[in-house]
């Protein structure tokens, strides 16, 4: 994503836009240490896929909108690059992250893993995040999206997810993980950082479709439908 200097920022916050926080020095290095964590933990993971033998009908050329909860974000490029992006070349993701400081370092972290970052939550810069996340699916990308962040409740969907799936006009896949061997922080979300050698077990639901002219009562029915589907892929 293009970056604006500091006098375009300010013309912009004048006009009353919300500026995307961007990490310290000192984050973009935590960043750095965070993408590097990761990838070695990644390579001493077990890993087991439960979507079946054959790859997913939605990998063979439509893009989607994988959804996942917030206290498995530490996985969640992982799956992506091994389940999807290794698989078919060309796919490519960008994920809705925070526009505070803390969604500024992730935001960070994800771009070294070639992750475009969408900034914005159903707080701060939510339609102009809307409206970015749908470029990007026209663009060809997949989306990602933690329907209970960046601030809860736990396991909790926020109207945004469905308005998300709406406008692009892409499915939600539901993707879950339980791990045998895991530290839980005592955040809201009670946040999973898996453990070296740890076994994951990575499971995709059934894919929601949302209409074009779906109204509000339908869109609350699927909403509801879509947390009835994650919590049955989700064991904690």
């Amino acid at each position: 994503m293009a970056s604006s200097t500091p006098s375009s920022e300010s013309a912009l916050a004048s006009a009353g836009r919300v500026i995307p926080m961007r990490p310290s020095f000192s984050g973009r290095l935590l960043a750095r240490w965070v993408w590097l964590m990761v990838q070695l933990l990644g390579r001493s993971l077990r890993w087991k896929w439960e979507d079946g033998k054959n790859p997913p009908r939605f990998a063979e050329g439509e893009r989607v909108i994988f959804c996942f909860w917030h206290n498995r974000l530490a996985l969640a490029v992982l799956m992506y690059e091994r389940r999807v992006a290794s698989r078919y070349a060309g796919r490519r993701a960008a994920a809705l992250v925070s526009a505070s400081r803390d969604g500024g370092l992730l935001a960070h972290a994800l771009e070294l893993f070639h992750v475009t970052p969408i900034r914005g939550s159903s707080s701060r810069r939510g339609a102009q995040a809307i409206r970015e996340l749908v470029s990007a699916a026209k663009a060809g990308c997949d989306l990602a999206i933690t329907p209970d962040g960046p601030r809860g409740p736990c396991y909790s969907i926020q109207p945004g997810t469905i308005a998300m799936a709406q406008f692009t006009g892409l499915p939600v896949v539901p993707v879950s993980y339980r791990l045998n061997w895991k530290y839980r922080l005592k955040s809201w979300d009670r946040f999973q950082i898996p453990l070296p050698l740890a076994r994951v077990v990575v499971t995709l639901g059934e894919p929601l479709q949302v209409p074009r002219d779906a109204d509000a009562s339908t869109r609350e029915q699927l909403r509801l439908e879509l947390h009835r589907r994650m919590m049955a892929i989700t064991s904690d």
